[in-house]
């Protein structure tokens, strides 16, 4: 994998990138994660890496609303199921746990839902900060609640 590290204001974050593809978006609030890429990918900014980088920032500012990078998802065929539902869900808006389990045709699975939403590895892109729990509350999120508010704001006052 390659990889780059970028500073945003919600904190920095790791870009890998495999065979033209994005693979990971993650913080870097954990030395483990931050170890355990350095250690085991190379420094390179490729285009796509940039591109990601690039449409984040555009994101953040509050300009898009879409993202165009190609990705690949990777995970167990129920993890890849719940993603590919995150990716329906329109910018500035939110679903609960139970609406995704629902939606993937597993009403019951709300628990696993979570733990899927947890190791999505292509954070913001495929957007687990806008599931919410069924009594809207925030819960959960890689980032703390703190950023998932500021995305969900973020995405509310530009939609």
């Amino acid at each position: 994998m390659n990889y780059m590290i970028y500073h945003f204001e919600i904190g920095d974050m790791v870009i890998g990138e495999e065979n033209e593809k994005i693979v990971l978006i993650e913080f870097l609030k954990d030395i483990k994660v931050k170890r355990k890429i350095i250690n085991s990918s190379k420094k390179i900014e490729t285009k796509e890496i940039k591109k990601a980088y690039i449409e984040l920032k555009e994101y953040f500012e509050g300009g898009r609303k879409v993202f165009d990078i190609p990705i690949k998802l990777n995970g167990t065929d129920f993890q890849k199921k719940v993603w590919e539902e995150l990716l329906k869900i329109p910018y500035g808006e939110t679903k609960s746990y139970l609406d995704i389990a629902k939606s993937i045709g597993n009403p019951k699975a709300c628990r696993a839902v979570g733990m899927a939403n947890n190791k999505n590895k292509i954070i913001i892109i495929v957007p687990c900060h806008r599931v919410i729990g069924s009594n809207k509350k925030l819960v959960g999120y890689a980032g703390g609640l703190d950023v998932k508010e500021k995305l969900l704001n973020l995405e509310k006052a530009n939609k």
